[in-house]
Order: C-alpha cells, then sequence, then structure tokens
C-alpha cells in the first residue's frame, strides 16, 4: 500500500506542463503566469499630491500656526490630469487635488482643512507647518520601472490584476486551463429529474468533480453515466480521451465482476497502474495512461471521490497549469472536541473551521455520506491509531475558500 505521499509523486508524475497562452488582463483572474512579470512603467509615474490642498514651498509655512497663519499668493489650480503650468516661487501656492502634478520648486503639501481662502485678494491663510515632502507620493515610491511584479508559476490574484493593469500590461502569458471529462460507471445511477425505482440513486460526483475541477481552473466536460458493460466503457473512454486532457472517472476501479475501467483502459491501447493508497476515505486508486494522457480512477463514494481529488488530483491539475505550489492550502486551528482514528490508515476527516480558528466535525464521516461534505470546508490529517483532544491546536487542509 502506497503512502500518500508516493501516491502524490505518481500523479505529478503522470502529468507534463502544458503549453501556455496569452489572456487579456481581465481573463487571468486566479490563473497562473507563465513567466515572470516586470512593471512597464514607475508607480507612481511622477510625484503627486496625496490629498486636497495646496502646493507650498515647506519653508514659506515655518512658523504657521492658527494664531498666527502664513499668507500665501495663491497663483493657479493643478486638476488631476494635467500637468502645472506655473512654477512655485517663495511665497506662492498652486490648489492641488489628490493624484495632481506637484509643480516644479514646490516640495510639500498643505492640508486644505489647515487654509482659509481669501477669494478677494487670491490668497490663502495657511494655518500649519509642513515638513519637506509632507503629503507627496514619491515617483517610483511604490513600484519602478523594470521591478519583478509576478514570478513564474504565481496564482494571479485581483491585487495583482491590479498591479499588473497600473504598469501597463494588458496580455500575458498564463498556464493553459486543462480540459477534463469527467465520466461516472454504475447501473444503478440515475440523473435527476427521473423517478428513482429499486437500488436505484441519484448520481452526484460529476456534478461535485466539476465544481472542484473549475475551481481548480479546469475546464469539465460531464459525459453521460456509463452502465456497467465493457463495451460501452471502452466507448465512453474513447471519446473522453480524444476531447480532454485528462480524465476523472468515478466508480468502477474496485477489483469486482463489474468493475469495467482497468479492463476498459488496456483494451483501447492504454496502461493501468492500479494501486491502493493508506487514506481513509479513498484508499482504491487507479492511475491510467492512454496517448499520453492521464485517467484518474476514484472510488465512487462520494467522500472518497473528494478527497482523493484534493489530495491526488488537484495537485495535477495545478501541475499542468504550470503553478509554482501544488499543495492545498492550510489553516492553523484548536479542536473543539476530540478525534479518533483507531485504524492503521491516515483518516482526513470533514471539518469546518470559522472565522475564529474553531475546528469542528461536520458530522458522519463513513465515505458515503454526503451530509458531512455539504458543511465542511476543510479536511484534518489524523494519524494512524491516534487520538486528538479538544483544545489540541491543529493544521486543517482548506477545500474551500
Amino acid at each position: 500500500m502506497l503512502s500518500l505521499e508516493q501516491a502524490v509523486e505518481k500523479t505529478l508524475a503522470s502529468v507534463a506542463r502544458m503549453e501556455p497562452e496569452f489572456v487579456v488582463l481581465n481573463e487571468a483572474y486566479r490563473r497562473y503566469a507563465a513567466q515572470n512579470l516586470h512593471a512597464n512603467v514607475s508607480i507612481p509615474g511622477f510625484d503627486n499630491s496625496a490629498m486636497d490642498g495646496y502646493a507650498v514651498i515647506s519653508s514659506d509655512l515655518k512658523g504657521a500656526s492658527e494664531k498666527t497663519p502664513t499668507s500665501l499668493q495663491n497663483i493657479g489650480v493643478v486638476p488631476a490630469g494635467d500637468g502645472p503650468d506655473k512654477k512655485i516661487t517663495p511665497g506662492c501656492c498652486m490648489r492641488i487635488f489628490t493624484g495632481s502634478p506637484i509643480p516644479e520648486g514646490a516640495n510639500a503639501v498643505v492640508m486644505q482643512e489647515g487654509c482659509k481662502i481669501n477669494t478677494n485678494e487670491n490668497r490663502v491663510l495657511c494655518a500649519d507647518e509642513v515638513k519637506p515632502w509632507e503629503n507627496i507620493r514619491m515617483k517610483g515610491e511604490d513600484v519602478q520601472t523594470g521591478d519583478q511584479l509576478l514570478t513564474k508559476g504565481q496564482k494571479i490574484n485581483t491585487g495583482a490584476l491590479g498591479l499588473l493593469a497600473a504598469t501597463g500590461h494588458h496580455q500575458i502569458k498564463v498556464g493553459r486551463q486543462p480540459n477534463v471529462g469527467i465520466i461516472s460507471t454504475g447501473n444503478e445511477l440515475v440523473e435527476a429529474p427521473k423517478k428513482l425505482t429499486t437500488g436505484k440513486i441519484y448520481e452526484s460526483n460529476r456534478t461535485m468533480l466539476a465544481s472542484m475541477v473549475s475551481r481548480s481552473n479546469g475546464v469539465p466536460k460531464i459525459y453521460p453515466i456509463v452502465p456497467d458493460n465493457l463495451e460501452e466503457t471502452c466507448s465512453a473512454l474513447k471519446t473522453a480521451f480524444q476531447e480532454n486532457d485528462i480524465i476523472l472517472s468515478s466508480g468502477g476501479v474496485s477489483v469486482g465482476d463489474h468493475d469495467h475501467v482497468k479492463p476498459a483502459i488496456e483494451q483501447i491501447g492504454g496502461t493501468v497502474d492500479f494501486w491502493k493508497v493508506s487514506i481513509k476515505p479513498g484508499k482504491p486508486f487507479v492511475l491510467g495512461q492512454v496517448n499520453d494522457r492521464a485517467l484518474f480512477g476514484l472510488p465512487g463514494n462520494p467522500a472518497s471521490a473528494l478527497v482523493t481529488f484534493q489530495l491526488l488530483v488537484l495537485p495535477a491539475l495545478l501541475k499542468m497549469q504550470g503553478a509554482s505550489d501544488c499543495r492545498l492550502a492550510k489553516r492553523r486551528g484548536e479542536l473543539t472536541e476530540e478525534f479518533a482514528n483507531k485504524g492503521d490508515r491516515r483518516h482526513f476527516a470533514r471539518v469546518s473551521i470559522n472565522s475564529q480558528g474553531q475546528v469542528v466535525s461536520t458530522g458522519g464521516q463513513r465515505s458515503h455520506m454526503l451530509g458531512s461534505l455539504a458543511k465542511a470546508n476543510a479536511l484534518l490529517d489524523v494519524p494512524p491509531a491516534s487520538r486528538l483532544t479538544k483544545g489540541d491546536l491543529v493544521e486543517v487542509l482548506m477545500i474551500e475558500d
């Protein structure tokens, strides 16, 4: 039986990074940068005002106070988006707004709240001192032309999009999104809204897997339910391999008489690596290859399908996109109850962690139970033959934002 780490190595080795593509910036959210990205311009691009007020020479206001304000001649206005057309000389000032360029000669901005205007004489009474360069945003103080903004493999978040836009980027190169075919097998499966008859259940794994694929930037394609028939399984897999970069199957990966995924892969010219992984839920797992394209055969029980996707499939999907970090995010929290694992496999319990960092079980932990999946946003790794007690500080693996 493989350890989880050994199994992850195998799934990562089964896929290759895909050729990147160029996308416009507003399509790059949550994608992975396929190159180091640098600033085309500085931020700010020029010295500008941090607030509404008056551009001044700081030494003119030395000693200014409410009792002894300094009177300055207002020689003009500098609106945001326009360049100043006059130079500030001693005894003068200019009206200025947030983001407006600093006029030549000025070295500070005094806030408008500290000033009174004499419109008849076009003079400004300033009741505050200012230090040199006070209330001025200096050119390049945030980012300078040529600075590295993102590294290759970095996930592009909303802040990164704003930074890239502000430094003149329009199109960037990102990892391509893999097309992921999703197949479920089983004579017992029925699609809603059809009515159930004896022995039938509604199929749920394809919808769940498709949502996880989308969340990880893949493009899911759901195929019709495949009955427990070797010929139909072969036909479905042939089509899926032709139309996708990677295949996820649900069910049919054990050793029963009606488990046809493995023989179907071999019959259509592929190879199969079947192993058991030392985790609970999700012990049986199939890795298939057809024409250098991978199939990950997940167990049919919903909790097993979710856990094996998160632990074994997700890293491979991220690698295909060129992600530099293919691991699940972790959060630290405090257990609000005891968790025990009497077995010999690591148990990934479905839990919820709230904004205060409290970790609680979401309910029944058997592999067929969906109720606990709906409430879970994390997995708790409980080692074999161990007991975690209330109040313990733990790390959980995040499966939802």
